[in-house]
C-alpha cells in the first residue's frame, strides 16, 4: 500500500478551511492532516480538498459518508470541483504534474481506461474545431466516459436562454463541460454558476488546453530547459497570450516578434512580470525575433471573428516562417504551430513539410494532454502515482 504524504498546517490556517470546506469545528489537531498526496493535487494552497482529508480530519470511517442521499454525496464532491478557464488558474507545480501524467497516459493508456466510468461530459461549442473536439471525444471516450457534443446553436441559447442558468441545468445533467466560444466573460460566467468542471476548450483570450499539450510535446523533444530559446512569430492572439503564461510559469523566456499594433495585450504583459522568473521579450524585427531560437512558433493570421483580414495579413507578411528566417535560428530548430495552418501565409509549405516542424506531434499529443487533465480534475488520487 503507498503511504500517504501529509503537510502540516496552523491552527488560523486550520480554521480558515473548515469554515471554506464547512467541515466540523473542533477537529484533532494532529499536524493538521489535510492529504496533500502532490502539488498537482492542490495547485495553489489546498485549492482542492479531496475527502480523504475530511475522513482523516473528522476520525470518522468512510462508511459513515457513503450513507445517505445522493445529494449529499454530491454536495462533498463539488465543494471541491476543479476548472480549467487559463493557466493562470495552475501554479508550476500543478503544470509540471500535468506534463508528467500526459506522458505516463502515453506510454501506458490502458492504465487509465476506466478513469472516467459513469462521467457524461458535454462538448458546448460555439466555433469550428478538429483536434479539439477529437481529442476530448476520443479521450473520454478511451477513459471509460461518455462524451455530448453539443453546438451551442442547436440549444435554447440561441433562442435567450442565458449561459448563468445553463450552466445549472448542465449541472443537472452531467458531471462536466468543456466549453469552445468567443468571449472569455461566457466560460467565466458558467464556471461561477456550474457544480461541475469547466474547461476552456479556447475562447478567444485563451487556449490553455493547447499549451498543456504544447509544453508537453516541448519536454518530449527534451528542450523544456529553463534555457530554452522560445520564439513566437506573428498575430499575438489567444495562443500567444497562452503561452506566454504558460512559459513564464515555467520559468522560460519568451521572445515575441510581432508588429506593434499587433504586440501582446498589455493585461497579459503585466500579468507575467509579476511571475518570477518570467521574461517575456518584445520584438518588432523578426530577424533578431528568430535569432538563435530553439523552437519558432507561429499560429493563423487570421482567427474565427477577424474581420480586418487583407491589412493583416499585408501587415503581418515579414513575420512567416520561412527558410529565410530558419537561418537566423539554432541549427536545430524546431518549429511548432498549433495548426490548421494557412500554408504559404504565416508559414511556408516547405517548412511545414520539412523535418524541423513538429506541428503533428503537437497535434497527437493533444489526446494525452487533454486525458491528463481530465484524470486530474476527476481522480484526486490520480496525483499519487
Amino acid at each position: 500500500m503507498r503511504k500517504k504524504r501529509y503537510r502540516s498546517i496552523g491552527d488560523d490556517e486550520k480554521r480558515k478551511y473548515v469554515q471554506k470546506w464547512r467541515l466540523p469545528e473542533g477537529l484533532d489537531n494532529k499536524k493538521a492532516s489535510y492529504c496533500v498526496k502532490s502539488p498537482m493535487q492542490c495547485g495553489t494552497l489546498y485549492r482542492s480538498i479531496c475527502l480523504e482529508s475530511y475522513y482523516l480530519l473528522s476520525n470518522k470511517p468512510r462508511s459513515s459518508f457513503r450513507t445517505g442521499s445522493q445529494t449529499r454525496k454530491s454536495r462533498i464532491f463539488k465543494m471541491s470541483k476543479k476548472d480549467l478557464l487559463t493557466l493562470k488558474d495552475y501554479d508550476k507545480s500543478t503544470i509540471e504534474a500535468l506534463i508528467g501524467l500526459a506522458g505516463k497516459i502515453k506510454a501506458d493508456p490502458g492504465k487509465y481506461a476506466r478513469n472516467l466510468e459513469g462521467k457524461n461530459i458535454a462538448l458546448l461549442f460555439d466555433k469550428n474545431s478538429t483536434r479539439t473536439r477529437l481529442s476530448f471525444e476520443a479521450g473520454i471516450s478511451q477513459m471509460g466516459g461518455n462524451a455530448i457534443y453539443l453546438e451551442a446553436g442547436s440549444l435554447q441559447l440561441s433562442r435567450g436562454e442565458n449561459y448563468s442558468d445553463t450552466a445549472k441545468i448542465f449541472s443537472g445533467y452531467l458531471d462536466g463541460v468543456v466549453i469552445r466560444t468567443f468571449k472569455h466573460e461566457t466560460i467565466e460566467i458558467f464556471a461561477k454558476n456550474a457544480d461541475i468542471p469547466v474547461i476552456n476548450g479556447l475562447t478567444d483570450s485563451y487556449h490553455p488546453c493547447q499549451i498543456l499539450s504544447d509544453l508537453f510535446t516541448i519536454k518530449e523533444l527534451g528542450l523544456l530547459k529553463p534555457d530554452l530559446k522560445f520564439t513566437y512569430l506573428g498575430d499575438s492572439n489567444n495562443i500567444a497570450s497562452s503561452l506566454m503564461i504558460g512559459l513564464s510559469k515555467l520559468g522560460i523566456a519568451v521572445t515575441i516578434g510581432s508588429p506593434a499594433e499587433y504586440s501582446p495585450d498589455s493585461g497579459i504583459l503585466q500579468y507575467c512580470s509579476e511571475i518570477s522568473g518570467s521574461n517575456i521579450r518584445i520584438e518588432h524585427d523578426p530577424k533578431r525575433a528568430a535569432g538563435d531560437a530553439d523552437i519558432i512558433y507561429t499560429d493563423v493570421w487570421i482567427s474565427m471573428g477577424d474581420t480586418d483580414s487583407k491589412e493583416k495579413i499585408k501587415k503581418l507578411s515579414d513575420y512567416q516562417i520561412n527558410m529565410n528566417i530558419i537561418e537566423y535560428a539554432n541549427s536545430d530548430v524546431k518549429i511548432m504551430h498549433c495548426l490548421p495552418a494557412h500554408r504559404d501565409e504565416e508559414i511556408a509549405a516547405d517548412v511545414l513539410d520539412s523535418d524541423r516542424s513538429v506541428v503533428f506531434l503537437q497535434a497527437e499529443n493533444r489526446l494525452y494532454a487533454q486525458k491528463a487533465l481530465l484524470a486530474y480534475l476527476y481522480d484526486n488520487n490520480i496525483a499519487a502515482e
